[in-house]
């Protein structure tokens, strides 16, 4: 008979869990306060996590949903590599672990005693990474080599040493390399940093007892959700929602999802959904994925870990080269941030239709705006209106759904750009009244100073957040040039002078 696994007491757990979260945190905080651009330092759109040695994730920082759901495939296409301890790979590409193309992801192999004791993953979205427009999320990409430079899953750092050939050809391919030579390292310090505390970890409770942890931190979390799951006994519903045109054309997108719980499982069928799209806002089978764990975490109580033991609870089946489950050569830039939204609020839907008290919708959308010029790049995502829910009335004025951003401050944002922020404000009584109303939005307009380029992909301009319970539906959003209405996904000159004023939508309204 083989050794018995070290026992962990259920104190003990608990002070591990948050332990080994407090690692990923600390990855986040260095990460930030090192890197460069406005995106990362102060609007936190990066996201970091820790990995055992079998590539499961253990823990993550309070970041970005969709980042973080959908990780695990980065570390598992790494895994597919064949590393080596202490090495550091750099990914992106969609179809082998990433999400779309901006996000950057770098994950190291973490040495302890000369093998690999786990991995410390870090991804965050960059300003630029080449293609047919600055900022890399193109209005228009109806494949994935238009939206910026594909990475599969390479060795950036090799015994100790930073491979300089392969970073400069990845920094001769975007349009602002000094800014992104700074985040990445920011990331590779990140990195380090989780290496360094994951590595105190095993040496303070030896490679058996870590192993044990991990194991029983996975079977706690799986326990919860499927406890939590059990209750909704055999609970059934469905819902379609869609997006508002794939940024060629301004037909609807279909998203369906038929969803069951059955013993403590939660499946999924999106079976009806749209096939794959020719504009950008197909996402791949990850961003899915991490879109359902997001949706079922909602259910859980704060103190359930986030780690893969929540994902073992969903069933999915994703129809092949579907716009929830694109195949290469697909454009996926809008997807990992429009199309998760849809997927998410679709899910939330359904699970109001089975009986479970859900809020109302909030505002469906990152409200990604992204502007360019001679040798500058500038990428945020604005917040709007969350739904109201039993509980009372919805924020005003915050990122919602698979969107956990800040706002890039005023000042930040004149430092680095040649852009003037005319307005920024609450955009009152724009969220659905009811019993509880929901969130208002915000009014954020953006004055040229030079001549440069917009490209806007956005999404509930048509169809608004949808209110619950007999609840109002919030107002649907706004896009103005000078005045004068955009569509929802464009791509244009500005001249100086010009101003681009975006009215995000307001959350849905609970009860009459």
């Amino acid at each position: 008979m083989g050794d018995a696994q070290p026992m962990i007491d259920p104190l003990e757990l608990a002070v591990l869990a948050h332990g080994v979260a407090m690692i990923a945190e600390e990855m986040g905080a260095v990460l930030v306060r090192s890197a460069l651009s406005p995106n990362i330092r102060e609007r936190k759109d990066a996201s970091s996590a820790i990995f055992d040695a079998k590539g499961r994730m253990i823990a993550q920082a309070a970041h970005i949903p969709v980042h973080l759901g959908a990780m695990p495939e980065s570390v598992a296409a790494v895994i597919k590599r064949s590393p080596k301890p202490g090495e550091v790979f750099l990914l992106n590409d969609p179809y082998h672990g990433g999400s779309h193309l901006p996000d950057l992801t770098l994950i190291e192999a973490v040495n302890i005693d000369g093998a690999i004791g786990g991995f410390t993953a870090v991804r965050a979205h960059h300003a630029d990474v080449g293609g047919m427009s600055p900022g890399s999320m193109p209005q228009g990409a109806t494949e994935l080599v238009q939206e910026g430079l594909i990475v599969p899953p390479v060795r950036l750092v090799r015994e100790g040493v930073l491979d300089e050939e392969l970073l400069g050809f990845i920094l001769a391919n975007v349009r602002t390399p000094e800014e992104r030579r700074g985040d990445l390292g920011a990331q590779l310090a990140a990195c380090a940093t989780g290496a360094s505390g994951w590595r105190a970890l095993a040496a303070r409770l030896g490679a058996p007892k870590l192993d044990a942890a991990c194991d029983a931190l996975l079977d706690y979390a799986e326990r919860r959700v499927r406890s939590r799951l059990k209750s909704l006994a055999s609970a059934s519903g469905s819902a379609t929602d869609r997006l508002e045109g794939d940024g060629v054309t301004d037909v609807d997108i279909d998203v369906v999802v038929a969803l069951r719980v059955d013993d403590g499982q939660l499946h999924l069928d999106f079976t009806g959904s749209s096939p794959q799209v020719a504009g950008n806002v197909n996402c791949p089978a990850a961003v899915t994925r991490a879109a359902a764990v997001f949706a079922l975490r909602t259910l859980l109580d704060d103190d359930v870990p986030t780690n893969d033991g929540i994902a073992r609870a969903i069933t999915m089946v994703l129809p092949d080269r579907s716009a929830v489950n694109a195949a290469w050569p697909a454009a996926v830039a809008a997807g990992n941030v429009e199309m998760s939204q849809r997927i998410a609020d679709t899910i939330l839907a359904a699970l109001g239709n089975a009986g479970v008290d859900v809020a109302a919708q909030g505002q469906g959308t990152m409200n990604n705006v992204t502007f360019g010029g001679a040798g500058w790049t500038f990428y945020e995502t604005l917040g709007g209106g969350q739904g109201a829910s039993s509980r009372g009335p919805g924020p005003s004025g915050v990122h919602v759904g698979m969107s956990n951003t800040l706002n890039t401050p005023i000042e930040s944002l004149e430092r680095s750009t040649p852009l003037r922020v005319d307005r920024y404000a609450l955009r009152e009584h724009s969220g659905g009244k009811g019993a509880h109303r929901g969130g208002d939005g915000v009014v954020r307009a953006y004055r040229a100073t030079e001549p440069c380029t917009v490209t806007l992909l956005t999404e509930r301009r048509r169809h608004a957040p949808r209110g619950v319970a007999g609840g109002d539906d919030g107002q649907p959003g706004r896009n103005l040039l000078n005045g004068e209405p955009l569509p929802a996904k464009c791509r244009m000159a500005l001249k100086a002078g010009d101003v681009v004023t975006i009215e995000t939508p307001g959350g849905g309204g609970y009860g009459s």
